[in-house]
């Protein structure tokens, strides 16, 4: 779950293509990209952008899209799929965090509930003007701070009262998510290359489906290991990446807010 990082890689295929660094921005909030050049050197900026595999729309006049996809039924039908596949796995794996003693499984969870949350506030601003799309998403990006920083105090926690994880009921509930975010990328497939926002859902739930595989390998390295520490490692780093991306998030917010004002 880190548009950061792929609002960055637009911003580089844009410089790139001669574009100077105070010329370019994307915002991690409502995913607009801001070009400062002149609009007949937008075709040969345009290759190096399409090669990112997103896709874009010129905003001409306004501030609301008028991509059709958005009136899509079956994007939003997929969106509906991934809110409660995300939502109710996430709740049943922090069932299985507790039971397996495993912070990885915890914080994987709370990656489930705030994917299931974020896209489903993502839902409902499909259509709505950059203004509340920014507000919408400084929530999402509050949201995941407090998730990030829940994630490091229990893992704190744990690294001074140390037990390790049941492996074998680790593994399972991680394999399990892992499954579950392929179901949930499966309705996505056909609207991967749509605008920004389709292409951030797309590749939240791809990224996360890594991030699954990464908490099975912590569940075989404590089998191997009998160590709790492969266990705390991953939930770590998935507190950082919650962190990192509430961050930008917020911070996109902001200046987003404060050009429309």
């Amino acid at each position: 779950m880190d548009c950061a990082k792929d609002a960055a890689e637009i911003e580089r295929a844009a410089r790139s293509a001669g574009v100077a660094e105070g010329d370019v921005k994307v915002s991690a909030a409502t995913h607009v990209m801001t070009l400062r050049i002149a609009e007949d050197d937008l075709p040969k900026v345009r290759p190096a952008l399409d090669a990112t595999g997103y896709g874009f729309e010129l905003i001409k006049s306004g501030d609301t899209s008028s991509d059709p996809a958005y009136k899509d039924p079956s994007y939003r039908r997929a969106l509906w799929i991934v809110v409660l596949l995300n939502l109710g796995y996430g709740v049943i794996e922090m069932f299985g965090g507790f039971l397996s003693g495993s912070q990885a499984l915890k914080a994987d969870a709370l990656d489930f509930l705030g994917d299931g949350a974020i896209t489903f506030l993502g839902l409902l601003a499909i259509g709505w003007s950059l203004t509340w799309r920014a507000r919408s998403a400084m929530i999402q990006g509050v949201f995941l701070g407090f998730l990030g920083l829940g994630v490091v105090g229990s893992t704190i926690w744990r690294v001074l009262n140390q037990t390790t994880p049941e492996a074998g009921l680790m593994g399972a509930f991680a394999v399990g998510a892992l499954i579950v975010n392929i179901l949930a990328v499966l309705p996505l497939l056909k609207h991967r290359k749509g605008d920004a926002n389709m292409r951030a859902v797309w590749l939240f739930s791809r990224n996360d489906a890594i991030g699954n595989l990464a908490v099975v390998i912590a569940a075989g390295l404590v089998a191997w290991l009998g160590s709790a520490w492969p266990d705390l490692i991953v939930a770590f780093a998935i507190a950082g990446l919650f962190l990192h991306s509430s961050w930008m998030i917020i911070r996109d917010a902001r200046s987003d807010l404060s050009e429309t004002e």
